[in-house]
């Protein structure tokens, strides 16, 4: 990330698709191709992974660091591709607003049943790409569809609560049930099968037109999870294999309480025995997704705030030294360079800082932080920032810049950015002025969300943090990309050398 360059993050369900949510298909190229005619050259998303309706289909609450989320196939392709026998000619489309998860899981999901059964009888691409597939990914399929194909015939119970050779991974009883469920893991690997073939050809697409795609890791699996099933000795869980401590942060600027996020804490001490082999694998997989991995809640590495399980809210926590120095030193053996973007938001101490700045991994910089009553010395204000970070108007987690002005700003803090932009500041045009002053920035790499370049105000937030319901659900109106918004994007990214 060493050149002047900009893009745009927009997760891929919020893409345009009549399924009801934004997939691999047409809508992600026709994306990706707004992106290389207004000179961008990266496109952020966010998690790709399987989403649970309890979480409310958080992206970063999943049964699988490693699978992908089959509602992200592109029925579209399929059809294309021949695995579709007798096309989607009947299908209504969804309406085109907010997802509505229930309905696309319940519609699009019968397609994909369709799909996979077609593949099963033979019709349809395999053969030997199906087969590499399966080689490549070993380390975890099979162990992800043995696991999902369980919780379907608990009936979602929690995994600690399965008959114990099964809960605790008794290879006997393993080899039964992966003989008794052979057909519905079979389905379950056709699916990810479907997914990782259509994300590959769209990353491709994407890297023709000089766009790398930056993913977004989770530092933290969940408790529900293959990953908890396969490896409970990396977690903190007691005999029962039941959470003993969880993570979450104290609380900050998005929660009084903190947010208790309930993943649970790594045993970092027996990652450290194992040689982190399981994060070498974790970052190994990722990096082959992406060009760049932007890692969610870095300073977990270096210390993190542990939770009693018992506790309702993430108050009574208290901070535990991770051993971050020996982790990375290790790391960096393994890979001849790591892409990685610190995400380093919130309360950053300066052993972070120092880990940070060693490994010299880019940090991010928010300009919704910048505007406070302590401006000058802000390090989020664009004089205060160097080449070496990453510059975002906003993030998923943050209102939209329109409803951040509108709602959250006192009249002090919108004074204070109307001096430093040196000119009237209007909410229909805030997200376009901090893209312009992120743009003429110092930062070598900017991103802004699509929301923030429309302008949009606070129906289009993505995600408010420690909230449940009404998340994850925006979409993108095609027709609000139009020539005139591409002229200026591209305009401004020329003008201020990003193209």
């Amino acid at each position: 990330m060493d050149r002047r360059a900009s893009g745009a993050l927009l997760h891929v369900t919020s893409l345009p698709s009549p399924y009801g949510l934004g997939d691999f298909g047409p809508g992600a190229t026709w994306f990706a191709d707004f992106l290389a005619r207004t000179r961008q050259h990266y496109w952020q998303i966010l998690p790709l992974n399987p989403t649970r309706p309890e979480a409310g289909h958080s992206p970063y609450h999943s049964p699988s660091a490693f699978a992908f989320n089959p509602l992200l196939i592109s029925p579209e392709f399929l059809a294309r591709d021949g695995v579709l026998a007798g096309g989607l000619d009947n299908f209504a489309p969804l309406p085109p607003g907010r997802v509505d998860y229930g309905a696309v899981s319940a519609r699009k999901g019968a397609i994909l049943e369709r799909a996979a059964r077609n593949l099963q009888q033979g019709q349809g691409p395999l053969g030997e790409d199906y087969e590499r597939f399966r080689q490549e990914n070993a380390g975890w399929l099979d162990d992800y569809a043995l696991f999902t194909a369980l919780k379907a015939q608990f009936e979602d119970r929690p995994w600690a609560s399965w008959d114990p050779p099964l809960r605790d991974r008794d290879p006997g009883a393993l080899r039964e049930a992966a003989r008794s469920l052979s057909e519905e893991m079979e389905r379950i690997r056709l699916l990810q099968y479907m997914a990782f073939r259509q994300w590959r050809d769209l990353r491709a697409h994407c890297n023709a037109r000089d766009i790398r795609v930056i993913g977004d890791m989770p530092i933290y699996v969940v408790y529900e999870s293959a990953d908890t099933w396969v490896h409970p000795e990396i977690f903190h869980l007691d005999e029962a294999k039941r959470p003993v401590t969880v993570a979450g942060v104290p609380p900050d600027y998005f929660s009084e309480t903190g947010q208790l996020w309930g993943n649970p804490v790594y045993r970092w001490d027996v990652l450290r025995e194992q040689g982190f082999s399981w994060w070498i694998d974790r970052l190994r997989h990722n990096l082959g997704l992406y060009d760049l991995v932007r890692i969610d809640h870095f300073r977990g590495f270096v210390g993190y705030w542990a939770i009693p399980a018992s506790e309702k809210d993430a108050v009574n926590g208290r901070w535990v030294s991770a051993p971050g120095w020996d982790f990375f030193r290790c790391i960096t053996g393994h890979f001849e360079r790591l892409p990685i973007i610190a995400e380093d938001l919130g309360i950053i101490t300066p052993d972070v800082v120092e880990v940070i700045r060693h490994f010299q991994f880019p940090g991010m910089k928010v300009l919704l932080f910048a505007f406070g009553s302590d401006l000058p010395t802000n390090p989020y204000a664009p004089h205060n920032l160097d080449r070496h970070c990453v510059l975002y108007t906003g993030t998923h987690d943050n209102n939209t810049a329109r409803g951040w002005f509108e709602q959250e700003t006192s009249p002090e803090d919108r004074d204070r950015l109307q001096w430093y932009l040196g000119k009237e500041v209007h909410p229909h045009t805030v997200g376009i002025d901090l893209i312009r002053l992120a743009m003429m920035s110092v930062a070598d790499t900017v991103i802004f969300p699509v929301q923030d370049l429309l302008c949009l105000g606070p129906e289009a937030r993505m995600n408010r943090p420690a909230t449940r319901g009404g998340n994850w659900e925006w979409r993108l109106d095609p027709a609000m990309l139009n020539p005139a918004v591409e002229e200026t994007l591209r305009r401004m990214t020329e003008i201020y050398r990003r193209a």
